[in-house]
């Protein structure tokens, strides 16, 4: 409660990151207090709609591959401590131009860390995945080592699992204001006041208020996921399901790049899809949840380039933010003014599946000062943010 003794960190946000810091805080013995707007697994942010694609020959950058090794053996601990089934992985094959930086920077990747591979040209690929029919001239770069996570049991699991080691979560207790003085920090809620030594700040779409004093020229999209129903008739459901059909990242030409997943839950559950950078600016409070006729229509237009058996109703959508950065990379380190304070956001759409290392960065970073994992890419002061 507030005005008791303070405590080691307070963690604000206990969405993916913020869960993820809390439970590795909580696992060092520190006494840690989460505070969260919203209960446990909410579709208001950012971390929701069933399932998030995690890879490891990483188009974005190589630099991101070794996070990637920590993450997958991360999500394999949650899991077993949390006992929830969280990462499923079904293949993943990423396609497009020989030259594109979906199927190049993927295939560089790959080759750069020795991760296990295959090359497929585009009548490999029908061959191999039915479903699809990409362009003639497109490439594919096949993984097995992908797949999808769950979104929502994976936040639930980190705060479930937090809460088992002793961290204090309060639950729908919005922050209204923080702040840092001397060698500790005062975080305000509706109860009153609360204080600590440390404070991690993971405020996902809320970043441009929580941290309005960094600057950060981070944009708040909304962004929007649809299930279609297949033809089964055409491509038997099996090709559709899990067993059969990898994650994919798909970009050939001029198209907009797309993403999606297998059917992971039945024919009833529809095939998930969506543009990978395809965002309208908003904000976390003012957002459109609506989800318009055109919206479906222009998407499975899109999707039946390269899904051409993707013909039947819209069973489902919804929406989704992202905050991006202009480089498209992560901000992750310690606030440049209060080196009592770390942060963590605009993760661009690309966050999720570094939840588990994320949380162990800001754990380190709110603990030590610093952390023997490589975010010098995410340096919130780098050149690339600066006006």
């Amino acid at each position: 409660m507030p005005g008791s003794q303070p405590y080691d960190v307070i963690v604000i946000g206990l969405g993916s990151m913020g869960g993820a810091a809390a439970n590795a805080l909580a696992e060092r013995g520190a006494r840690v207090l989460g505070l969260e707007t919203y209960q446990p697994g909410h579709d208001r942010g950012s971390a929701h709609g069933g399932t998030r694609i995690i890879r490891q020959s990483y188009f974005e950058d190589s630099a991101y591959v070794p996070l990637l090794f920590s993450s997958y053996a991360g999500f394999r601990k949650l899991e077993q401590e949390s006992g929830r089934d969280l990462m499923q992985l079904c293949g993943g094959i990423y396609i497009g131009h020989p030259e594109s930086k979906t199927f190049a920077g993927s295939h560089a990747a790959a080759l750069e860390h020795g991760l296990e591979h295959e090359v497929l040209t585009a009548a490999q690929i029908r061959e191999r995945f039915p479903t699809m029919d990409p362009r003639d001239d497109a490439m594919g770069l096949y993984e097995a080592n992908a797949g999808y996570v769950r979104p929502e049991e994976t936040v639930r699991a980190n705060v479930e699992v937090a809460a088992r080691k002793g961290a204090e979560l309060h639950f729908d207790e919005p922050v209204l204001y923080w702040s840092a003085e001397g060698e500790g920090v005062t975080v305000r809620t509706a109860l009153g006041n609360y204080r600590a030594s440390r404070l991690v700040i993971t405020p996902g779409a809320w970043a441009p208020e929580l941290l309005a004093g960094m600057r950060l020229p981070l944009s708040v999209e909304r962004m929007v996921f649809h299930w279609f129903t297949p033809d089964f008739d055409a491509t038997p459901q099996p090709a559709w399901s899990e067993e059969q059909h990898p994650i994919y990242v798909e970009q050939t030409g001029e198209n907009l790049q797309i993403y999606g997943f297998p059917m992971t839950d039945g024919p009833e559950g529809g095939f998930k899809l969506g543009f990978f950078r395809e965002g309208i600016p908003t904000t976390a409070n003012t957002i459109d949840r609506s989800i318009y006729p055109a919206e479906n229509v222009r998407m499975q237009a899109r999707a039946r380039e390269l899904f051409p058996h993707l013909s039947g109703e819209v069973v489902q959508a919804k929406t989704c933010l992202y905050t991006v950065t202009p480089d498209e990379h992560f901000i992750i380190g310690l606030h440049p003014e209060h080196p009592q304070v770390s942060v963590a956001c605009g993760f661009s759409g690309h966050g999720f599946k570094f939840v588990p290392v994320v949380g162990e960065i800001l754990a380190d970073l709110a603990l030590t000062g610093e952390t023997a994992h490589p975010i010098e890419l995410f340096d919130p002061q780098r050149s690339s943010l600066q006006g």
